[in-house]
Order: C-alpha cells, then structure tokens, then sequence
C-alpha cells in the first residue's frame, strides 16, 4: 500500500508534518466510517424492535435511561479511542524537545586589554562576568563547568568542576593582559574536553608539517596514528562557548581550530561583544583600536554545527547566555510518540466506560 499521498499534502507552515515509521496501519482509519454506519444501523434497528412490545415502559428500558445525547458519548469516546490506538500503531514520531545529555561545557572567555572598553557598562570585561555567573546559576546541577580564560595566550582558569563557588572564584580573578588569541582558546577547550586525546597547541603546526607544507621530505616527521573524524556536532556531552571582542592578533589560526573541533564533532558557540564597526579605546595613557571579527566568529559557529550570537549590551549579553542556557539542557530530537497515543486510547476508553456504568448501569 502506497501512502506517498501523505507526504505531498500541503500543511500549514505553522503545524508540523505528522511522520509515521509503520504508515500503512493508517488504512486502518477507513474502519472508523464503516463503524459509524453499523452504529446508526444498530440505533435505527432498535427503534423499528421496539414497536413490537406493547408496553412504554418496556420500549424506554430497551432503549436505555436517560435517553438523549447522553447516549451516544460513550460509543463518540470509544471510536475517538479506536482511533488513537490505530493512530499509536503506526508508530508516529515528533520533533519535541527533551533534556540533553550535556554533561560538560567550557567557557572560553576573552582577557584581553580592549575589555576594559565602557561602550558596554560598567565595561565589557565586568559585563561578561555578570552574564558568565548568572548563566552558571541557571544551568542544572550535574553539569560539568570549565573555564578558560584568553588573551596573547589560553589558559585553564578552572578545571571542568560541579562547584558553582569555584567557578565564580575564577571569574573573579581574570586578568586583563594584551593580544587575542582566538584560536589558542578553541584548542585548549578541546583539549580540556578531551584530556586523554594528547591535543596540543603544537598539533596545527604537526600537521601542517606532516602535510608537506614548506618542508623537504626528509624533514617531514613520521605519521601517527590517523585520528578518524566525526561529523560536525554530533558530540552530544560537551560544548564550546567562546566570548570575545576583538581580533586575532596571536596564535594558531582559529579556523584551524575551529576545523579540529568539527572533527571532533564539538559545537563552538561563538558570542561578539562590543563594536562591530572600529573604535579607538583609551585608558592608563594609550590607545588601541578594536573591532569584532564578526565574520570569523560567524565561521567558526557555522564549521562547528553551532550559533553566532552578538551582545551590544549588558542586558543583551544576558540574555544571550540565558538562550545558550536552554539550548545547552534542551534539544529538540525525533522522537517516536506511539506511548502518548496509546495512552490517549486508553484513558478514552476508561472513560466511555465509566460514563456508561454512571449513567446507564451498564458497559456500553
């Protein structure tokens, strides 16, 4: 039986379009008309029975008490039940979204001079701060927290930990230092997720050498074991999330960074604080210019399978921890939901009887 009609119907935009794993059991719905027409049949047959007996009372005990409308909702819930069940058995999937299997996320934060910048009050340093606690208090219990702070180089402010109090301490105590090094924070992220998997800052380098790329062949070391890679986004239990304002000015390219956490399947959310445009910041007696590398902060949340978010404000960055928050620890998956539907079947079908037993003293 072929139901590729199903699919060529035009839904509206704002209903999803329903998916079955066994569509054929939806023949099964053209019984349904079939037992509206033996039920008036029945009710029809009754009444023409019922002229045969001589007395009143006889034809309104056959016909049942209470006779109305009343009478015919039992059998109304138990075809709508019917009709649940067929629908269960075809084993129907929707997209709903149900708690992630998150277990660690590394906050990626940028150090450097320019965040000391009051276009974003008090200034963008205090404000990621704000938003980075606030996102702690909000994200459930058992997941895991790491924090890497970045400025010429990356390091590991806090090991991926359950305590809140020690994450916050490390907040607390970044120190603004010069350059961005965008890159060098995506890879010490992977390598604080993977703390078995040998990965070094060194390895770019690796493997542009072992790739053959300015060096003779006798020069290019021996290969190691191939690292086999994923597809992007596909590694459910840990996260990238990467705040910066500025440029990279220092270390490994942070597309090449971004490629090798797309091999290892890692989302790099990326978020943009401060001017897009350019702007001259000064303080302590000089001056830098800084603006937002938006566009490679887009490309590395686009490699990644992840979002780029931009914050020009205080309450902007808020909120978009607030929104990362509820992507991190819930996600929309296709799920089969045959068990609702079966049990929609089920609570109709209780209740048909149920209301046949109170009003009539019998099962339908």
């Amino acid at each position: 039986m072929n139901l590729d009609w199903i699919s060529s119907l035009k839904w509206p935009a704002a209903i999803p379009q329903p998916s079955f794993l066994w569509p054929q059991f939806l023949w099964l719905l053209l019984l349904l008309p079939l037992l509206v027409l033996l039920y008036a049949w029945v009710l029809r047959r009754r009444k023409k029975l019922a002229v045969r007996y001589a007395s009143l009372s006889i034809v309104q005990q056959a016909l049942g008490k209470g006779a109305g409308w009343r009478r015919h909702v039992p059998p109304l819930l138990l075809l709508l039940a019917l009709a649940a069940l067929i629908v269960a058995s075809a084993r129907p999937v929707a997209v709903v979204a149900l708690p992630s299997n998150q277990q660690t996320i590394i906050l990626a934060m940028d150090v450097s001079a320019s965040m000391r910048a009051t276009d974003v009050e008090p200034n963008r340093l205090v404000a990621a701060q704000e938003a980075a606690k606030a996102f702690l208090r909000e994200l459930p219990r058992d997941i895991k927290v790491g924090i890497v702070a970045f400025a010429g180089s990356a390091q590991v402010a806090q090991g991926p930990t359950l305590n809140r109090e020690d994450l916050i301490s490390a907040i607390d105590r970044f120190q603004l230092q010069r350059a961005t090094a965008t890159g060098n924070a995506i890879v010490i992220s992977l390598a604080t997720l993977f703390p078995k998997a040998g990965i070094e800052l060194q390895q770019l380098s690796l493997d542009r050498v072992r790739s053959g790329v300015g060096r003779s062949l006798d020069q290019i070391p021996p290969k190691q074991d191939e690292f086999v890679p994923v597809p992007p986004g596909s590694y459910t239990t840990g996260a990238v999330i990467m705040l910066t304002d500025g440029q990279r000015t220092t270390g490994v390219d942070p597309l090449d960074a971004a490629k090798m956490a797309a091999d290892r399947g890692v989302k790099v959310y990326t978020v943009g604080i401060g001017t897009v445009d350019g702007e001259i910041i000064g303080f302590e007696g000089w001056s830098m210019r800084v603006r937002l590398d938006e566009e490679t902060l887009k490309t590395i949340a686009q490699k990644t399978a992840a979002e780029y978010f931009y914050a020009g404000t205080a309450h902007d960055l808020k909120k978009v921890y607030q929104s990362l928050s509820s992507r991190l620890t819930l996600e929309k998956k296709e799920t089969e939901v045959s068990a609702l539907f079966a049990l929609a079947g089920a609570a109709l079908t209780l209740l048909a009887g149920g209301l046949s037993l109170w009003w009539f003293g019998r099962l339908l």
